[in-house]
């Protein structure tokens, strides 16, 4: 199937940084981190990125509740103006606010989320945040972390919300990267390791975890390391080369890469990428567990 070129976005920017996703694509495919953090290339959403993007933004403003008020109930109601959130700051999202059958899927996922937690008994000390650090060496990192928690003996945990199905063992290494990511970030910000990070799994109800320990994180900041002083050579020439795969069937950008008889956009002749700063509600990227 061919995809059409994307086009290239127009909101506010700021400057490159190394994010879980981003790291994650240049693991996947070199070319594939070019277009999305060089070009800055993007795509209008798949219909389950969408319902991901929506259903992050009702879990958010679920949290910024009184404990005792976070019921299902509640949920279900913050579904419809999380929804119009979502369309006024990213009117492509390819639904609307009548999308009965769109809505009914999101309020399927809302209510796989409270059969894996008790939202009741969180203590959540931030949702959607933003973390940002700079390893020693100049490398820099960012990330957003779906929600903070600190518990009562005072050991933070993160949580990270999945609207897909959880990943055979094959995909989980995938899934612990980002983790891996988050903890090195708020390790090296806050001089603090998590006591735990959970993904949970609202497509299917199932919750993977990981506890992350000093000597562990050493090790992957040296593979943070490595792949950020690649990237720092590959945008000096621009050689980003594809590198084909399974994914490949998932890929926004089929139509530009050279493995597919595609030709990228001109290399940007300084080589720098940017980000957005916009306040819009976090769009969800990737499919998650396209397996």
């Amino acid at each position: 199937m061919t995809t059409a070129a994307p086009t290239p976005p127009t909101d506010p920017v700021r400057p490159v940084a190394l994010s879980p996703s981003r790291a994650a694509d240049f693991t996947r495919c070199p070319l594939l981190y070019r277009l999305r953090a060089v070009d800055r290339l993007s795509a209008p959403p798949t219909r389950a990125q969408a319902r991901g993007t929506v259903v992050h933004a009702a879990l958010e403003e679920l949290f910024a509740l009184d404990a005792p008020d976070r019921t299902p109930t509640a949920a279900q109601t913050l579904l419809p103006a999380a929804l119009a959130r979502v369309l006024a700051a990213t009117p492509d999202l390819g639904v609307d606010a009548a999308d009965a059958a769109f809505l009914a899927e999101a309020t399927a996922l809302l209510t796989t989320y409270f059969t894996v937690e008790d939202p009741t008994a969180v203590t959540a000390t931030g949702c959607e945040l933003r973390v940002e650090t700079v390893l020693d060496g100049d490398v820099p990192l960012r990330g957003i972390i779906d929600r903070l928690d600190i518990d009562a003996t005072g050991a933070v945990q993160v949580v990270d919300y999945k609207t897909g199905r959880a990943p055979s063992p094959r995909g989980e290494k995938t899934a612990l990267f980002q983790l891996k990511f988050y903890a090195l970030i708020l390790w090296r910000q806050r001089d603090l390791v998590p006591a735990s990070l959970r993904l949970l799994y609202l497509g299917d109800g199932q919750v993977l975890h990981y506890r992350p320990d000093p000597d562990e994180l050493r090790r992957f900041e040296r593979i943070v390391r490595a792949m950020w002083t690649t990237i720092r050579q590959l945008r000096n020439n621009g050689d980003f080369r594809p590198n084909p795969g399974p994914g490949c069937r998932w890929c926004d950008h089929r139509a530009l890469c050279p493995a597919f008889g595609g030709t990228p956009p001109p290399y940007p002749l300084d080589g720098l990428a940017a980000q957005s700063t916009s306040g819009a509600p976090r769009r969800i990227e990737q499919q998650e567990n396209p397996e």
